[in-house]
């Protein structure tokens, strides 16, 4: 983890020692955990087949109706080139502020919200994958799983996901 990582996750009291983290709400890709930042999250939904638009890539769902505003929906699992995408009863859809932007992310179910010491983060290993290492925070490390934080603001403004103009970061 760099420095900057470790600032944005730990924040310091007067004294200068670490305080308490900000909680994750974790939630099942596959096989993997992940967590994000709770106060990204809005809600969480059960899953309903959105609108589909024209000419999106493949892992943007559509669109649906979110009590009058139009949400964007992705299916991380595909984003994340996942082999087995399927929707059932534990399939949800994480509800998140992005900025000014709602955008919605389909997972394969969430299960808890945890809230991780300083000393409970590992630095993410140098790997080639789908996730490109700037949206990762760190590993959270627990008693019996681990987490992997994603940046999900820094994922979701991304470039290739194309969901939030410049003009909005």
């Amino acid at each position: 983890m760099n420095t900057n990582t470790m600032a944005a996750l730990a924040r310091q009291d007067k004294g200068g020692m670490p305080t308490h983290i900000r909680e994750f709400l974790a939630f099942k890709l596959g096989h993997e955990e992940y967590g994000i930042d709770i106060l990204r999250v809005q809600e969480i939904r059960s899953y309903e087949e959105p609108t589909r638009m024209a000419n999106a890539p493949a892992y943007i769902k559509g669109v649906v109706n979110l009590r009058g505003v139009i949400v964007p929906i992705v299916d991380m699992r595909m984003k994340f080139n996942l082999e087995e995408v399927k929707y059932d009863g534990f399939t949800v859809v994480i509800v998140l502020n992005i900025g000014s932007q709602v955008i919605g992310m389909v997972v394969d179910g969430v299960s808890d919200v945890i809230t991780l010491a300083p000393e409970q983060l590992r630095p993410v290993p140098e790997l080639s994958s789908s996730i490109a290492s700037d949206h990762l925070l760190a590993i959270g490390s627990l008693d019996d799983r681990m987490l992997i934080l994603l940046d999900i603001e820094k994922l979701m403004r991304s470039e290739d996901m194309g969901l939030v103009s410049q003009s909005l970061q």
